[in-house]
């Protein structure tokens, strides 16, 4: 749904969404995006989150009064590391205030965080630590009918990535930029991953500016 870096003025912030009931990432805005792809927001079973910056979670706060309030006739599972559930809490309730505690149980949100694998809405997972500066981020490897999808978010092209995409058969990960940057992968570093690993089917996101082979647009559908 959304394609592009933090600061990008020509990309909205990052999410995917797999089979119309898996959610990557949650960067804003979620349900227009949602709307005009046909996906029914309330159909979305669980969210796989990478980590806490703001590109990828201030989508959450309306869509889960989407679900407490129009659609919540299942539950909404967030995966994430250690203490996810404290940082969005924490973030719904600066949203909503005094309203949060029945505006969540209404949405029926539930929490799976600091895993290294398990299974969520029936999908197999594992996770991998990645390097993002600073920050704490993980990826996941989805098994989804016997084939594997990696999601990076956002991650240097560090050793912990080639180990995310090893054996996949799409892997969705970043490629900020045509220069070289601290706490992300470059466009000569992610086609140096894609390389490396040529069984793979790469899509690139996280695009600050510009474009380049291989990555993917705001609201397009990939059939894989």
């Amino acid at each position: 749904m959304g394609s592009g870096a933090a600061f990008s003025t020509e990309r909205y912030n990052g999410a995917v969404v797999v089979d119309d009931r898996l959610l990557l990432d949650a960067g804003a805005p979620l349900l227009p995006h949602m709307r005009r792809l046909g996906i029914d927001p309330g159909a979305i079973d669980v969210l796989f989150l990478t980590h806490f910056h703001g590109d990828h979670i201030l989508g959450l706060p309306p869509y889960l009064l989407y679900r407490a309030f129009v659609d919540h006739g299942r539950p909404f599972l967030i995966v994430g590391q250690a203490g996810v559930e404290e940082h969005l809490e924490g973030l719904f309730r600066l949203c909503w205030g005094d309203e949060w505690p029945g505006f969540r149980k209404q949405a029926r949100v539930e929490y799976d965080e600091g895993r290294d694998q398990g299974e969520a809405a029936g999908v197999p997972y594992q996770t991998v630590g990645l390097k993002h500066g600073p920050t704490p981020a993980q990826g996941y490897r989805l098994h989804l009918d016997g084939r594997i999808l990696a999601y990076a978010g956002d991650t240097q092209a560090t050793a912990e990535l080639d180990h995310l995409v090893d054996g996949a058969d799409v892997a969705i990960t970043e490629a900020t930029g045509p220069s070289d940057s601290a706490v992300h992968t470059s466009w000569e570093q992610a086609h140096a991953v894609a390389a490396r690993h040529p069984g793979t089917r790469f899509l690139f996101n996280h695009v600050f500016v510009g474009d380049t082979e291989g990555a993917v647009q705001d609201l397009e559908v990939v059939e894989v």
